[in-house]
């Protein structure tokens, strides 16, 4: 039996470098992906942690990938070719389902977030993809591995965050966490008609990376959250993006939102959050919230094939499969300075 490389969540606290078999189709609609680039991600360090508890132990992590499909099923013949070059969603849908037909994808009674998480997922050499059909985006030729790589995870969760705030054209909009949701919310934000982006961040070296690549107007510390008021004659932000899921970005992200403004929160918190509702009384704020509905693949390819989304700003560090324990703890440290830690294939980078 061929085997791979993989790393494996073996329970809570316990994740580490195993053989495991090559995956093979099993259903008419699975592809097997060759993966090429992976990468760590925040919610992967939350399932090791245990704080998804739908994680099942023995499962290979990670859910955000691109790479050269090796093998289709049955179904999908003449619609995904071997030797493709495909752009993976985090979520696992399969596009007939009521959720499904309109656009709620993580919602899926057939699927969800299962990569990485109910099932084997694409830190490893090869993945097996259910409903590749609606999880796979071909990568345009001028397009790199790794310009599609965050597209199906960090870029569409932060497309979503600013699409669940219906930003009229000129809206001041502000962003919790400069992390790589975050610096992808303030992108997405400004493509959809922010006139205004201002990023609250803790951390000196993102506060920087966000202004350096231009991609908020303002960047503040937390305690400096009060400028929002003087910056938007007294009312707060129009829409707030919860991306920093800290101890107390909650509270914050209602607390800078002007009366009727809309707050999205894309964060998965690790602690249970609180609704003071007597403190908010009057604001009539409107609360979305939920994981990434990542329907819109081939639209945010589209724009990132015309150059008008970047995600090379993320990329800090990269390494070989084979070292991915150590991205793990590289990625884990604050003080690392780590945005995003690129999983090549063994050996290389």
């Amino acid at each position: 039996m061929e085997t791979m490389l993989a790393m494996v969540y073996r329970g809570v606290g316990d994740i580490g470098l195993e053989r495991r078999p090559i995956p093979r189709i099993c259903d008419p609609r699975d592809a097997v992906v060759r993966v090429t680039r992976s990468t760590i991600c925040t919610s992967d360090l939350h399932i090791a942690h245990g704080a998804v508890p739908r994680a099942v132990p023995g499962i290979v992590l990670g859910h955000e990938f691109v790479g050269e499909i090796v093998a289709v099923g049955e179904a999908l013949k003449g619609r995904l070719h071997v030797g493709e070059r495909v752009a993976a969603c985090c979520e696992t849908f399969c596009g007939e389902c009521w959720f499904c037909r309109r656009g709620y994808v993580n919602n899926c009674t057939q699927g969800g977030w299962e990569l990485g998480c109910r099932i084997d997922g694409c830190q490893a050499e090869h993945v097996r993809v259910p409903f590749a059909d609606t999880g796979l985006t071909p990568i345009p030729d001028h397009v790199s591995d790794e310009d599609a790589l965050f597209l199906g995870d960090i870029l569409a969760s932060g497309y979503f965050g600013a699409e669940l705030c219906e930003i009229q054209t000129g809206d001041t909009v502000a962003v919790l966490g400069a992390g790589p949701v975050g610096l992808c919310a303030m992108e997405c934000a400004r493509l959809l008609g922010a006139g205004q982006v201002i990023a609250i961040e803790p951390r000196k070296e993102r506060r920087e990376l966000a202004r350096a690549e231009g991609l908020a107007d303002v960047v503040l510390a937390p305690g400096e959250s009060g400028e929002i008021l003087a910056r938007t004659e007294g009312r707060g932000a129009d829409g707030v993006i919860e991306c920093a899921g800290g101890a107390d970005t909650f509270q914050t992200a209602w607390q800078i939102a002007r009366p009727n403004g809309i707050v999205a929160v894309v964060a998965m918190y690790e602690q249970n959050q609180v609704l003071p509702l007597p403190e908010m009384y009057g604001k009539n704020l409107i609360f979305k919230t939920g994981g990434v509905d990542a329907h819109h693949g081939q639209r945010l390819m589209d724009l990132l094939a015309a150059g008008r989304l970047r995600t090379d700003f993320l990329i800090t560090h990269r390494g070989g499969l084979d070292r991915i324990e150590e991205g793990y703890r590289v990625f884990s440290d604050p003080e690392s300075g780590c945005i995003k830690w690129v999983v090549t294939p063994p050996g290389e980078g």
